[in-house]
């Protein structure tokens, strides 16, 4: 089974400062540039010292607070729909977890992703994301229909995907034909299923599981799904094959960052069963990338956001107002305070609880409702040259490692239409802490220095290609620590109501990221950007 089949992007909004630490492994030669965004802002947050006194004020119609997916759409949209007072104070990480970075090498700038990578065809009920698309060009033609065509050079290129299983690599990441009859029964039997349910629809005409997830179906009786773990109902449902189980963990750590004893069985199911999208020049489950990942996209938003409607800094408090909503600002010209009409909050929630003193009175209250976030890691190889792989199972553009505790590794250059392979090229490995609680896992990650994070990165090149061959290559290490990677959707998330409360806002203070969702994905995010670029033109 190929991943194309049922996998989705992500990308979101965030608050974000890159802290980079450069160092040298004594032992190794290799440079290591480790970042955590938003460590050191976050923490000033978190500690509650003495804010800033205002040197200057700013006003504006709207305020847009984070330039991640959420921001950057909804500041897209207002511009799109000539809507000219606003502005967009970009975060401490501009493009959040859409950001990209670059290796100068000797054969010229290599773009890599530091956070999302793809993005699966668009749904249907993906409007905003379908109308994004077309603007930049990735949509070639018929955007709202069935089967748009997409240019070829967004659309991944094969080989697309392998697994090493058993001691050698094979196409696609579930591996039906090398099990016995049993598993492989079992794997057919899921796929068929989950293909079942995304036809299926609700008591209320909706469909049961779609993206954006506020349009699916709100039957109380798959909402029950909620109520219980995805292992669990895959355990009530007989699915007992050890290497689907497998399958099924990596694709929750790679979707969610936590395994499917933590994620509920409407997730689980969602992942499989909500997107649906289609090319007329392309196979269902196609995705869409580019050597920068997501970074594409955000740049895409940004440049369509005239520069005088976007402003460096972060917010370190928001009020209402009788006249509208009041923000203190900093960034490197110094403090600030911001009046607006209205104000978006395009940030994480765990960033807006500690930014919103009164968060609760928005019915939100972060000590019941705020979701688990997962620690992630994002770490960019510069590579002088190919590892030598074996003739029948050449390099694809994601290479997984079946029941690694990574997440495999994505090829930068694979885009790159050229006859022959670059001389140098960037492997972008993820893993998802997802071995620990959360809170464990961050401490943990705080506590490691840059040798330890470089070994966790690692893990999956180090099998695949050997140590003394990965290090022989590497010229650059480039190392993300996102603390707070994600939401996990787990158990309730589904029927939470402070999650509800915030998106159900209409007031002075409207809220716009993937959060909202109860987990991290691009089309998420931009849905709520929109939705609240929209309520605040309005007014």
């Amino acid at each position: 089974m190929e991943r194309r089949g049922f996998l989705r992007a992500s990308g979101a909004a965030g608050l974000g400062l890159a802290l980079p630490a450069c160092r040298g492994l004594a032992h190794l030669g290799i440079p290591i540039h480790i970042r955590q965004p938003g460590l050191a802002e976050g923490h000033r947050l978190r500690d509650a010292g003495p804010l800033p006194v205002p040197t200057r004020e700013i006003r504006t119609g709207v305020a847009i607070l984070g330039s991640g997916v959420a921001g950057l759409t909804a500041a897209w949209r207002l511009a799109r729909d000539g809507y000219d007072d606003f502005l967009l104070i970009d975060g401490p990480e501009p493009d959040g977890n859409a950001a990209a970075g670059r290796f100068d090498s000797p054969s010229g700038p290599l773009p890599h992703p530091r956070g999302a990578h793809y993005l699966p065809l668009p749904s249907m009920e993906s409007r905003g994301v379908r109308e994004l698309l077309f603007e930049l060009g990735v949509i070639e033609a018929e955007p709202f229909s069935e089967r748009p065509r997409f240019s070829e050079a967004a659309l991944v290129h094969a080989p697309d995907e392998r697994l090493f299983f058993d001691g050698a690599w094979h196409e696609g990441l579930l591996p039906t034909e090398q099990v016995n009859a049993d598993e492989a029964g079992q794997h057919r039997r899921f796929l068929a299923e989950m293909a079942a349910l995304t036809r299926r629809r609700g008591s209320d005409g909706r469909r049961l599981f779609c993206v954006p997830k506020a349009l699916s179906s709100t039957d109380a009786e798959w909402h029950q799904l909620d109520t219980l773990s995805f292992r669990d109902w895959l355990t009530a449902r007989a699915y007992s094959a050890p290497s689907l189980h497998t399958w099924l963990d990596y694709v929750c750590r790679d979707e969610y960052g936590a395994g499917p004893e933590h994620v509920s069985a409407w997730a689980g199911l969602h992942y499989f069963a909500s997107r649906g999208g289609h090319a007329a020049n392309a196979a269902d489950g196609t995705l869409l990338t580019w050597p920068e990942g997501l970074a594409f996209l955000a740049r895409g938003l940004r440049s369509r956001v005239p520069p005088a409607r976007q402003q460096p800094g972060y917010a370190l408090r928001i009020d209402e107002t009788r006249e509208g909503v009041a923000i203190l600002c900093q960034n490197a010209a110094g403090p600030f305070l911001l009046h607006a009409r209205r104000a978006i909050c395009a940030m994480p929630l765990h960033v807006a609880a500690r930014v919103i003193p009164h968060l609760r009175d928005y019915g939100f209250d972060p000590a019941r409702h705020l979701p688990a976030q997962a620690p992630w890691l994002v770490a960019n190889f510069l590579l002088d040259g190919f590892p030598t792989e074996p003739v029948e199972s050449p390099l694809a553009w994601d290479n997984v490692i079946h029941g690694s505790p990574g997440l495999g590794w994505v090829v930068s250059t694979h885009q790159w239409l050229r006859a022959a392979k670059p001389a140098h090229t960037v492997f972008t490995a993820y893993r998802a802490l997802a071995d620990q609680a959360p809170a464990d896992a961050r401490q943990r990650l705080l506590a490691m220095r840059p040798d330890e994070l470089l070994e966790l990165a690692a893990v999956d090149l180090k099998q695949a290609y050997g140590a003394l061959e990965l290090w022989r290559r590497t010229q650059a290490v480039d190392i993300t620590v996102r603390g707070h990677g994600m939401a996990i959707p787990g158990c309730g998330s589904l029927n939470d109501p402070g999650l509800a409360a915030l998106q159900a806002a209409d007031g002075r203070l409207l809220f716009a990221h993937a959060d909202l969702s109860g987990y991290s994905v691009f089309e998420e995010a931009s849905w709520w950007g929109e939705r609240a670029a929209r309520l605040a033109a309005t007014r």
